[in-house]
């Protein structure tokens, strides 16, 4: 299965009468054929399961965002609304278990996803991908809604969970802040902070984020045995986290502000969420990520990577001469 769509041809009942029926005859399927068959039908077995392979890559994606955004709002809830002695009798935790929690959730979120659908839960990774590793450019947009909606979900749970609590802490029933309460789901940079600071504080954030991920899957570089890399994701937004969020709340994803930033906007926050620091959204939680993780994966490339898959290690014409005639000494 190489893309959305592109599941096996489940069997026929031609096909299968051929196999299992004594008057068939005497050259029958080879070994190849019932291989392929066997394969069909264990992929696909019932209609549902013909359907569920049209969307089992998205839906990889969604779940996997999902669990991105619903430990990280959720330990942020949990923290800023638990430090309210009307809501907690004592407090329940601290900007370490912030760190924890987001990182708890790419790790976990990935381990969901990753064998399906490649783990991205992160726009600008799957467009890094698309730009530098080949990832069909016919997936992006799928890929990226499913993100997107992933994440407002995830925030949608984490705020049904968290109203009751954060009521009491806003002072009043329906009472709804921005930044206040809205930053338990979005990223608000602080009030010092600069447009261009705020920028770049997420360019180099998400641009180390994609450094990482490229170095990580690596053949030719230290990448961790299969199944390890949410490990290694696991290590690197904890570090992110710890040493880069404190002024703009470490975004690096531009799925994971938008989805809850739509939330906030339809349970009572208003369209201030999207109008705060002139659309801080759009040009810092969002292009920032982008243009942070193009150019992290553009430095890999330029002086590490040495993949044929790479835009940047595609051979110039005189190599691919060269290659002709090596195939083809005659020529």
């Amino acid at each position: 299965m190489d893309g959305i769509g592109n599941f096996p041809r489940p069997p026929s009942q031609e096909d299968l009468r051929r196999l299992v029926s004594p008057q068939a005859p005497t050259a029958g399927p080879s070994g190849a054929e019932i291989d392929n068959l066997t394969n069909d039908h264990t992929l696909c077995p019932n209609r549902w399961a013909q359907w569920r392979m049209m969307f089992r890559e998205p839906a990889a994606e969604f779940l996997g965002t999902m669990i991105l955004v619903l430990f990280g709002n959720g330990v942020l809830c949990q923290v800023v609304l638990g430090s309210d002695s009307d809501v907690s009798s004592s407090p329940k935790g601290d900007y370490l278990s912030v760190s924890l929690g987001w990182a708890v959730g790419i790790a976990l979120g990935v381990w969901v996803c990753g064998g399906i659908s490649g783990g991205h839960i992160n726009p600008a990774v799957t467009l890094s991908l698309a730009v530098f590793r080949g990832f069909p450019w016919k997936k992006v947009p799928v890929y990226m809604f499913a993100q997107l909606m992933g994440a407002l979900c995830g925030a949608a749970c984490v705020y049904a969970t968290y109203f009751h609590a954060i009521d009491i802490f806003e002072g009043g029933q329906g009472i709804r802040t921005v930044p206040g309460t809205a930053s338990l789901f979005a990223t608000y940079a602080s009030g010092y902070m600069t447009s261009v600071s705020c920028f770049f504080n997420e360019f180099l954030s998400t641009a180390v984020l994609l450094m990482v991920i490229f170095a990580a899957t690596d053949k030719g570089n230290l990448s961790p045995p299969h199944g390890l890399l949410p490990i290694v994701l696991f290590v690197t937004v904890l570090g992110i986290a710890a040493c880069f969020g404190m002024q703009t709340g470490f975004a690096i994803n531009p799925a994971r502000d938008l989805g809850p930033r739509l939330l906030t906007a339809m349970v009572g926050y208003g369209g201030s969420v999207f109008s705060f620091r002139s659309q801080y959204w759009l040009w810092c939680a969002t292009l920032g990520p982008f243009a942070g993780a193009l150019a992290g994966a553009l430095v890999y490339d330029a002086f590490i990577y040495v993949g044929p898959d790479s835009i940047l290690n595609r051979p110039s014409a005189t190599a691919l001469a060269h290659q002709k005639r090596t195939r083809n000494p005659a020529v």
